[in-house]
Protein backbone atom coordinates (compact mmCIF):
# COMPACT_ATOMS: atom_id res chain seq x y z
CA UNK A 1 0.00 0.00 0.00
CA UNK A 2 1.37 3.66 -0.73
CA UNK A 3 0.10 6.70 0.81
CA UNK A 4 1.85 10.37 0.04
CA UNK A 5 1.26 12.48 2.74
CA UNK A 6 0.30 16.18 2.69
CA UNK A 7 1.19 18.37 5.49
CA UNK A 8 0.29 22.13 5.54
CA UNK A 9 -1.04 23.47 8.85
CA UNK A 10 1.11 26.10 9.49
CA UNK A 11 4.32 27.43 8.33
CA UNK A 12 5.83 23.98 6.87
CA UNK A 13 5.19 22.16 3.56
CA UNK A 14 5.77 18.71 3.99
CA UNK A 15 5.25 15.58 1.34
CA UNK A 16 5.96 11.76 1.97
CA UNK A 17 5.87 8.79 0.41
CA UNK A 18 5.06 5.53 2.35
CA UNK A 19 4.91 2.07 1.50
CA UNK A 20 3.19 -0.35 4.00
CA UNK A 21 3.19 0.50 7.44
CA UNK A 22 6.34 2.23 8.05
CA UNK A 23 8.75 2.12 5.09
CA UNK A 24 9.47 6.08 4.25
CA UNK A 25 10.25 6.15 0.75
CA UNK A 26 10.87 9.68 0.38
CA UNK A 27 10.47 12.85 2.34
CA UNK A 28 10.69 16.59 1.50
CA UNK A 29 9.76 19.60 4.00
CA UNK A 30 9.96 22.91 2.97
CA UNK A 31 10.25 25.33 5.89
CA UNK A 32 9.36 28.65 6.38
CA UNK A 33 11.66 29.60 9.10
CA UNK A 34 13.78 32.29 7.60
CA UNK A 35 10.72 33.95 5.80
CA UNK A 36 8.82 34.39 9.02
CA UNK A 37 11.81 35.14 10.98
CA UNK A 38 11.93 38.56 10.19
CA UNK A 39 8.53 39.25 11.36
CA UNK A 40 9.38 37.56 14.90
CA UNK A 41 6.27 34.64 14.34
CA UNK A 42 4.27 33.28 11.75
CA UNK A 43 1.85 35.67 9.26
CA UNK A 44 -0.89 33.28 8.13
CA UNK A 45 -1.51 35.14 4.87
CA UNK A 46 1.72 34.88 4.20
CA UNK A 47 2.09 31.50 5.06
CA UNK A 48 -0.45 30.06 2.58
CA UNK A 49 0.80 32.18 0.11
CA UNK A 50 4.48 30.41 0.54
CA UNK A 51 2.02 26.79 0.62
CA UNK A 52 0.59 27.71 -2.56
CA UNK A 53 4.30 28.27 -4.18
CA UNK A 54 5.84 24.66 -2.56
CA UNK A 55 3.73 21.97 -2.82
CA UNK A 56 2.91 20.76 -5.86
CA UNK A 57 6.94 20.98 -6.84
CA UNK A 58 7.62 18.98 -3.99
CA UNK A 59 4.61 16.16 -4.89
CA UNK A 60 6.16 16.31 -8.20
CA UNK A 61 9.39 15.72 -5.98
CA UNK A 62 8.44 12.98 -4.66
CA UNK A 63 6.81 11.03 -7.19
CA UNK A 64 9.54 11.08 -8.90
CA UNK A 65 12.26 10.07 -5.94
CA UNK A 66 9.77 7.19 -5.42
CA UNK A 67 9.72 6.30 -9.05
CA UNK A 68 6.10 6.15 -9.60
CA UNK A 69 3.12 8.20 -10.85
CA UNK A 70 -0.35 9.38 -9.34
CA UNK A 71 -1.75 6.81 -10.44
CA UNK A 72 0.27 4.29 -8.97
CA UNK A 73 -0.99 5.97 -4.95
CA UNK A 74 -3.49 3.79 -3.11
CA UNK A 75 -4.40 6.70 -0.65
CA UNK A 76 -3.64 10.50 -0.57
CA UNK A 77 -3.40 11.50 3.26
CA UNK A 78 -4.01 15.21 4.15
CA UNK A 79 -3.78 17.22 7.10
CA UNK A 80 -7.60 18.91 7.41
CA UNK A 81 -7.32 20.70 11.08
CA UNK A 82 -6.32 21.69 13.39
CA UNK A 83 -3.96 24.80 12.22
CA UNK A 84 -4.07 28.33 9.68
CA UNK A 85 -7.16 28.27 8.17
CA UNK A 86 -5.44 29.53 5.01
CA UNK A 87 -2.43 27.09 5.69
CA UNK A 88 -4.47 24.69 5.92
CA UNK A 89 -7.15 25.21 2.35
CA UNK A 90 -3.86 25.16 0.24
CA UNK A 91 -3.34 21.38 1.88
CA UNK A 92 -6.99 20.17 1.73
CA UNK A 93 -7.76 21.89 -2.13
CA UNK A 94 -4.81 20.64 -3.35
CA UNK A 95 -5.15 16.97 -1.92
CA UNK A 96 -9.05 16.69 -3.00
CA UNK A 97 -8.08 17.85 -7.07
CA UNK A 98 -5.36 15.33 -7.21
CA UNK A 99 -7.35 12.90 -5.63
CA UNK A 100 -10.01 13.39 -8.72
CA UNK A 101 -7.27 13.46 -11.28
CA UNK A 102 -5.41 10.44 -9.98
CA UNK A 103 -8.70 8.63 -9.11
CA UNK A 104 -7.04 7.99 -5.68
CA UNK A 105 -9.19 7.37 -2.12
CA UNK A 106 -8.24 10.67 0.02
CA UNK A 107 -8.75 10.54 3.72
CA UNK A 108 -8.18 13.46 6.04
CA UNK A 109 -5.79 13.59 9.02
CA UNK A 110 -6.12 15.75 12.61
CA UNK A 111 -2.65 17.08 12.95
CA UNK A 112 -2.53 16.09 16.51
CA UNK A 113 -3.27 12.24 15.94
CA UNK A 114 -0.26 12.67 13.18
CA UNK A 115 1.91 14.01 16.15
CA UNK A 116 0.92 10.85 18.05
CA UNK A 117 2.07 8.90 15.28
CA UNK A 118 5.35 10.48 14.52
CA UNK A 119 7.40 8.48 17.15
CA UNK A 120 5.46 4.80 15.68
CA UNK A 121 7.73 5.45 12.43
CA UNK A 122 10.66 4.24 13.87
CA UNK A 123 9.23 2.25 16.78
CA UNK A 124 7.55 -1.07 16.09
CA UNK A 125 7.23 -2.21 19.84
CA UNK A 126 5.57 1.06 20.88
CA UNK A 127 1.69 -0.28 21.11
CA UNK A 128 -1.22 0.38 22.79
CA UNK A 129 -2.02 1.01 25.90
CA UNK A 130 0.09 4.07 26.15
CA UNK A 131 0.39 7.68 27.05
CA UNK A 132 0.49 10.34 24.56
CA UNK A 133 2.36 13.89 25.56
CA UNK A 134 1.90 16.38 22.71
CA UNK A 135 3.86 19.00 23.52
CA UNK A 136 4.41 22.08 20.43
CA UNK A 137 4.03 25.79 19.56
CA UNK A 138 0.18 25.30 19.17
CA UNK A 139 -0.60 22.57 21.68
CA UNK A 140 0.11 20.99 25.34
CA UNK A 141 -1.60 17.89 26.16
CA UNK A 142 -1.68 14.47 27.40
CA UNK A 143 -3.89 11.72 25.11
CA UNK A 144 -4.35 7.93 26.92
CA UNK A 145 -4.13 5.65 24.11
CA UNK A 146 -5.67 2.55 24.41
CA UNK A 147 -6.02 1.46 20.96
CA UNK A 148 -5.49 3.68 17.63
CA UNK A 149 -8.53 5.47 17.11
CA UNK A 150 -9.67 5.30 20.66
CA UNK A 151 -8.22 8.25 22.53
CA UNK A 152 -8.80 10.35 25.68
CA UNK A 153 -7.90 13.71 26.57
CA UNK A 154 -6.42 13.36 29.99
CA UNK A 155 -5.50 17.18 30.31
CA UNK A 156 -4.54 19.92 28.48
CA UNK A 157 -2.99 23.24 28.83
CA UNK A 158 -5.08 26.52 30.02
CA UNK A 159 -3.64 29.22 28.30
CA UNK A 160 -0.05 29.15 26.23
CA UNK A 161 1.27 26.02 25.20
CA UNK A 162 4.98 25.16 26.32
CA UNK A 163 6.56 26.34 22.70
CA UNK A 164 4.37 29.36 22.54
CA UNK A 165 5.42 30.10 26.18
CA UNK A 166 9.15 29.31 24.60
CA UNK A 167 8.85 31.62 22.04
CA UNK A 168 7.56 34.44 24.35
CA UNK A 169 10.06 34.22 26.07
CA UNK A 170 12.46 34.78 23.50
CA UNK A 171 10.95 37.96 22.63
CA UNK A 172 11.14 38.92 25.98
CA UNK A 173 14.86 38.57 26.10
CA UNK A 174 15.70 39.92 22.62
CA UNK A 175 16.36 36.29 21.06
CA UNK A 176 15.96 35.65 17.29
CA UNK A 177 12.35 33.14 16.17
CA UNK A 178 11.90 30.62 16.38
CA UNK A 179 12.82 30.66 20.19
CA UNK A 180 12.85 26.86 21.39
CA UNK A 181 16.10 26.35 19.93
CA UNK A 182 17.65 29.55 20.84
CA UNK A 183 16.68 29.29 24.55
CA UNK A 184 18.00 26.04 24.50
CA UNK A 185 21.31 26.78 23.12
CA UNK A 186 21.66 29.57 25.39
CA UNK A 187 20.86 27.53 28.21
CA UNK A 188 23.87 25.13 28.09
CA UNK A 189 25.38 27.49 29.02
CA UNK A 190 23.69 28.89 31.75
CA UNK A 191 22.81 27.69 35.46
CA UNK A 192 19.03 26.63 35.76
CA UNK A 193 18.67 27.06 39.40
CA UNK A 194 20.04 30.72 39.13
CA UNK A 195 16.63 31.58 39.10
CA UNK A 196 13.83 30.30 41.81
CA UNK A 197 10.93 30.61 38.67
CA UNK A 198 7.83 28.33 39.64
CA UNK A 199 6.58 25.08 38.35
CA UNK A 200 3.41 25.73 36.87
CA UNK A 201 0.73 23.46 38.85
CA UNK A 202 2.97 21.40 39.49
CA UNK A 203 1.15 19.83 42.92
CA UNK A 204 -2.22 19.99 41.96
CA UNK A 205 -4.49 16.80 41.04
CA UNK A 206 -5.22 17.02 37.70
CA UNK A 207 -3.65 16.42 34.10
CA UNK A 208 -3.41 20.58 33.53
CA UNK A 209 -0.94 22.78 32.25
CA UNK A 210 -0.21 26.58 32.44
CA UNK A 211 2.63 28.55 31.24
CA UNK A 212 1.39 32.22 31.53
CA UNK A 213 2.48 32.89 35.05
CA UNK A 214 6.16 31.19 34.19
CA UNK A 215 6.62 33.64 31.03
CA UNK A 216 5.43 36.66 33.39
CA UNK A 217 7.78 35.49 36.11
CA UNK A 218 10.72 35.68 33.46
CA UNK A 219 9.30 38.98 32.81
CA UNK A 220 9.56 40.51 35.92
CA UNK A 221 13.02 39.07 36.37
CA UNK A 222 14.34 40.04 33.12
CA UNK A 223 13.40 43.56 33.93
CA UNK A 224 14.74 43.67 37.25
CA UNK A 225 18.39 44.06 35.03
CA UNK A 226 17.42 47.00 32.94
CA UNK A 227 20.14 49.20 32.00
CA UNK A 228 22.88 46.23 33.46
CA UNK A 229 24.04 43.07 31.87
CA UNK A 230 21.18 40.80 31.78
CA UNK A 231 22.42 37.19 32.50
CA UNK A 232 20.81 35.76 29.53
CA UNK A 233 21.98 32.53 30.01
CA UNK A 234 20.97 31.99 33.39
CA UNK A 235 17.76 32.97 32.38
CA UNK A 236 17.41 30.71 29.76
CA UNK A 237 18.28 27.71 31.58
CA UNK A 238 15.97 28.09 34.71
CA UNK A 239 13.07 28.94 32.07
CA UNK A 240 13.61 25.70 30.05
CA UNK A 241 14.07 24.03 33.79
CA UNK A 242 10.61 25.14 35.31
CA UNK A 243 8.93 24.54 31.98
CA UNK A 244 10.42 20.42 31.79
CA UNK A 245 9.82 19.69 35.74
CA UNK A 246 6.18 21.23 34.71
CA UNK A 247 5.87 18.81 31.95
CA UNK A 248 7.70 15.78 33.88
CA UNK A 249 5.10 16.22 36.99
CA UNK A 250 2.01 16.26 34.69
CA UNK A 251 3.64 13.19 32.81
CA UNK A 252 4.09 11.16 36.03
CA UNK A 253 0.86 12.33 37.01
CA UNK A 254 -0.87 10.53 34.39
CA UNK A 255 1.35 7.46 34.86
CA UNK A 256 0.24 7.40 38.01
CA UNK A 257 -3.78 8.10 37.44
CA UNK A 258 -3.60 5.09 34.84
CA UNK A 259 -1.35 2.88 35.66
CA UNK A 260 0.43 3.28 32.13
CA UNK A 261 4.32 3.23 32.43
CA UNK A 262 4.72 3.84 28.55
CA UNK A 263 4.90 7.73 27.76
CA UNK A 264 5.82 8.75 23.77
CA UNK A 265 6.06 12.40 23.21
CA UNK A 266 6.19 14.47 19.96
CA UNK A 267 5.66 17.65 18.99
CA UNK A 268 8.12 20.85 18.35
CA UNK A 269 9.23 20.93 22.01
CA UNK A 270 10.13 17.30 22.00
CA UNK A 271 13.18 18.08 20.34
CA UNK A 272 14.44 19.97 23.18
CA UNK A 273 17.30 18.45 24.71
CA UNK A 274 16.47 19.15 28.19
CA UNK A 275 13.06 17.21 27.90
CA UNK A 276 14.11 14.59 25.84
CA UNK A 277 17.32 13.51 28.79
CA UNK A 278 14.38 13.98 31.47
CA UNK A 279 11.92 11.44 29.57
CA UNK A 280 15.08 9.15 28.49
CA UNK A 281 16.36 9.11 32.59
CA UNK A 282 12.78 8.47 34.46
CA UNK A 283 12.56 5.09 36.05
CA UNK A 284 8.69 5.28 36.87
CA UNK A 285 7.72 5.00 33.15
CA UNK A 286 9.53 4.22 29.73
CA UNK A 287 9.49 6.40 26.81
CA UNK A 288 9.75 6.64 23.11
CA UNK A 289 10.77 9.63 21.21
CA UNK A 290 10.76 10.88 17.75
CA UNK A 291 13.67 11.17 15.79
CA UNK A 292 14.60 15.16 15.53
CA UNK A 293 13.04 15.35 12.28
CA UNK A 294 9.84 13.72 13.18
CA UNK A 295 9.56 16.15 16.23
CA UNK A 296 8.34 18.97 14.04
CA UNK A 297 5.34 18.86 11.05
CA UNK A 298 6.19 16.48 8.78
CA UNK A 299 4.14 14.62 6.34
CA UNK A 300 5.86 10.95 7.40
CA UNK A 301 3.55 11.04 10.62
CA UNK A 302 0.64 12.51 8.71
CA UNK A 303 0.81 9.62 5.75
CA UNK A 304 1.24 6.91 8.89
CA UNK A 305 -2.04 8.04 10.68
CA UNK A 306 -4.39 8.35 7.46
CA UNK A 307 -3.54 5.17 6.66
CA UNK A 308 -3.58 3.13 10.06
CA UNK A 309 -7.26 5.44 9.88
CA UNK A 310 -8.22 4.11 6.43
CA UNK A 311 -7.57 0.64 7.60
CA UNK A 312 -9.78 0.85 10.58
CA UNK A 313 -12.53 2.13 7.79
CA UNK A 314 -12.73 5.14 8.57
CA UNK A 315 -14.15 6.93 5.62
CA UNK A 316 -14.49 10.64 5.96
CA UNK A 317 -16.25 11.97 2.53
CA UNK A 318 -15.77 14.78 1.55
CA UNK A 319 -12.39 16.69 3.48
CA UNK A 320 -12.59 20.01 4.41
CA UNK A 321 -10.30 22.27 6.16
CA UNK A 322 -11.16 22.54 10.14
CA UNK A 323 -8.56 25.06 11.95
CA UNK A 324 -10.24 24.33 15.47
CA UNK A 325 -10.14 20.60 15.04
CA UNK A 326 -10.30 19.14 18.38
CA UNK A 327 -7.69 16.70 20.09
CA UNK A 328 -7.62 13.67 17.86
CA UNK A 329 -11.40 13.14 16.96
Amino acid sequence: MITLGIETSCDDTGVAVLRNEREVVCEFLSSQIKDHSRFGGVIPEFAARKHLENLLPLVDTALKEAGISGHDLDLIAVTRGPGLMGSLIVGVMTARALSQAWDVPLIGVNHLEGHLFAPLVDAEDLEPPFLSLIVSGGHTEIIRVDSFGEYELLGQTRDDAAGEAYDKAARILGLKYPGGPEIERLAKNGDPHAFDFPVPLRNTDKVEFSFSGLKTALLWQAKKFEGADVPVNDLCASFQRAVTEALMSKVRLAVKMTGIRKVSASGGVSANGALREALGNARDFRAWLPGLSRCTDNAVMIAMAGRNSWLRGNRGGDVVPNPSLESCE
